[in-house]
Order: structure tokens, then sequence, then C-alpha cells
């Protein structure tokens, strides 16, 4: 496991490069930065499997920069790391799989490591669905037919006595229920609202609202959609990859 380290501290770098070297095989570190914008830097010319990320740092902070990596085709895990206990919300609304407060202690940080190594085997796991041949979406069109592959669709919602089915291109109107794409489609949809689905492999993490609300995060869309209570917690368990 690849791992690049987050901090605008240099002795919490240290810090964290002695834990993982104290750890050993199978984690590495392969670079450190001192903020956001380094960080997204380091990630594009190296890569990584997983960031260790602080929260607070001048210029673009940790939040910032985590929502900017899961934008990325292939997005690393995120592990906050912090020194203030508040932040722990931030954290688990975002798209990061852990947090660590500071001082980061060894037994603390191999769990954090352990549980994202099992995140990216989920996310291998549903590379591995999406290379599958995507399904196909058809619908009336300007008088004739329009077909449009389900990875390309980002979410679907219930408009009336439709469903919008939201895509690369534009939008689209089906007549099948949101109910009946779900049980076809289970492998590539989640629900996270009664009346929206959204395409899986778009899902990129969760945000507070102004009005306290949380809402996903989706690639590929400056949209954000609103995540009802009843399905937040296996919107969180997708994000975790266990689910």
């Amino acid at each position: 496991m690849k791992i690049l380290v987050v901090d605008d501290e240099t002795l919490a770098r240290q810090r964290l490069a002695a834990l993982i070297e104290e750890l050993g095989s199978p984690y590495q570190m392969v670079g450190e930065a001192a903020n956001g914008e380094e960080a997204l830097q380091q990630f594009k010319e190296q890569g990584a499997d997983l960031v260790l990320m602080d929260i607070r740092m001048p210029g673009m902070d940790g939040l910032e920069a985590a929502r900017r990596l899961a934008e990325s085709d292939r997005p690393p895990a995120v592990i906050f790391t912090t020194a203030y206990e508040e932040h722990a919300l931030q954290a688990f609304e975002s798209s990061a799989q852990d947090y660590l407060l500071k001082p980061v202690r060894r037994e603390r940080l191999l769990t954090a490591l352990q549980r994202s190594q099992r995140v990216t085997r989920s996310q291998l796991t549903s590379t591995n669905v999406e290379q599958r041949q995507a399904p196909k979406l058809h619908a009336s069109y300007r008088g004739g037919l329009r077909t449009v592959p389900l990875d390309q669709v980002i979410y679907l919602r219930a408009d009336s006595k439709y469903v919008m089915a939201r895509h690369e291109e534009g939008e689209l109107l089906l007549e099948e229920s949101l109910k009946g794409l779900q049980e076809r489609y289970g492998d590539w949809l989640l629900r996270i609202h009664r009346n929206a689905l959204v395409v899986r492999r778009h899902l990129v993490g969760l945000e507070k609202g102004s009005d306290g609300i949380p809402r996903v995060i989706l690639r590929g869309c400056d949209e954000t959609l609103e995540v009802s209570r009843r399905h937040l917690p296996e919107v969180r368990r997708v994000l975790r990859g266990e689910g």
C-alpha cells in the first residue's frame, strides 16, 4: 500500500513516516506534502493508494483536498489526521475512510490502515463490476429510440410519472419506476432517497448542506443530491467500501 502523508507540521509528518516505517510491509510511504495543493500535485505525479491528510492547513485545507482527490479516475482512500475532536464529524461527512486524533498512536494507525485495505479490495470488486459490459437504458426521444449505457448515467430521480436519468450528455425520461430499475440493476445503483438512485461508480462523498441536510457528491456532476435519514447509513457503508 503506497501512502502519501500530508501535514503542514514537519514533526507530524516525521512521526507518521516513522510509524509507517515501523509497521513495515505492506505499507510504504511514497511522498509527503505540506498543504492541499502540494498533495494534489504529489498524487498527480506518483499516485498513492492512501493519503494520511491533516484537516487544518494553510491554503487548501484537507477537506477540500480530499474532495478533489475523490474526483480522480482512481481515487485513493483518505484517512484524516487532526488534533481537534470536533473535526471528526466533518471527516465522516466527507469521502474519508477514517480519522486519527493526534498524536497518532501506532495501534490506531494500524487499525485504520487495515480497514482501508478492506476498502481497497472492495473498490477492486466494484471496478470488476464496472468492467462488465454496462446494461443500457432505452427511452423514446424525439420520435425515436435513445439508448444510454448505465455507466454513463450519474443519477435517476422520480419526476412526476416519469424517471429522469441524468447522464454525461444530458437528460433522458424513462417510463420505468425507480423500484423496477433498482431491482434490475442493483449492482449498479444505490438508493439515497425515496425519489432518487445514484450510479455507484459516480458516488465520491458526502457533505452537509447549509440547511444541515446531508447530500451526496457525484463525479461528473456539479449538483449534489439530498440523502434521506433512512438511507444515510447505507450510503456511508458504501463510501467506506463495506457495501
